[in-house]
């Protein structure tokens, strides 16, 4: 049985609709932090920095009036269902069919840093842990040798509460004991969520559930008659040419000559990581 509170975030989809939710606003308040901000609003460090570029991370300024970019484009080329996590915009995506129903839910991630790049590729979840302990991997205990070999449940363990283990080496997917890594690449090719989302996941997904991870840092959707792309920085990606990539993806969907160039080179400049209008109208 699903509990009621698990699809308080779900959205809904079909298909030819490949843009879900939309960009709010807000007004920041005293001494907040945009990464604070972040997490009240379940998104990743960069995604808010990106959305909001002319800002300090740290000090953006009470009473500043913020993006904050809970609108995204899904991944493109891959069939709904299971896990779908984009590693250039730090994101993961939850796929389920409920009688009939689709939703999906989408959290945001840390992923691999420099060095440990998170694979890509198509992978099950093949074991599921609550309270995890975290046998220190080699390669962590060559960086820090003061570590044990084994660190147990609680506050210290940098899997959080629960973690889900991929059929693919050591890569989990699993919570964390620092937030402040969501949204960033910051582990050792493992995949991060908050603490709060974690549970949440955890629940809802069985083993054997699929899991492609990809890495799309331009993606082009349509909502009603629109054309919209969504531009993502990624560190990977330095030698990547955007604008060939978008007209490449827009001219799959037969969709250049509906959209405004003059739109799409300014998206693309700015690659705020939010689903832009780039319609001819």
């Amino acid at each position: 049985m699903l509990s009621a509170t698990a699809f308080a975030a779900a959205y809904s989809y079909e298909e030819g609709k490949t843009v879900i939710g939309s960009v709010q606003t807000y007004t920041v308040k005293d001494r907040e932090s945009l990464f604070e901000i972040a997490r009240k609003f379940n998104l990743g460090y960069h995604e808010i920095v990106d959305a909001n570029p002319d800002l300090d991370p740290f000090i953006p300024g009470e009473g500043k009036s913020i993006e904050i970019p809970t609108s995204w484009i899904l991944p493109e080329g891959i069939s709904y269902e299971g896990i779908v996590i984009n590693l250039s915009e730090m994101r993961l995506f939850y796929f389920i069919n409920l009688k009939g129903s689709r939703l999906l839910m989408t959290f945001p991630i840390g992923i691999g840093k420099e060095g440990f790049n998170t694979p890509v590729g198509k992978f099950s979840v093949v074991e599921k842990t609550v309270n995890p302990s975290w046998h220190v991997p080699a390669s962590i205990q060559k960086e820090k040798p003061e570590l044990p070999k084994l660190i147990p449940p609680g506050p210290d363990n940098p899997l959080g509460s629960h973690a889900m283990r991929l059929s693919i080496g050591d890569v989990l997917i699993h919570g964390t004991n620092r937030p402040w890594g969501v949204g960033r690449r910051f582990s050792h090719g493992c995949i991060r969520l908050y603490p709060e989302d974690i549970p949440k996941l955890f629940e809802l997904v069985p083993i054997g559930t699929k899991v492609t991870i990809v890495r799309q840092p331009v993606k082009i959707g349509k909502r009603d008659s629109k054309v919209f792309i969504e531009v993502n920085r990624y560190e990977d990606e330095k030698n990547l040419n955007y604008f060939d990539k978008a007209v490449e993806l827009l001219e799959k969907k037969n969709l250049f000559k509906a959209i405004s160039t003059e739109k799409l080179y300014k998206a693309l400049r700015e690659k705020k990581g939010i689903p832009v209008d780039i319609s001819k109208q």
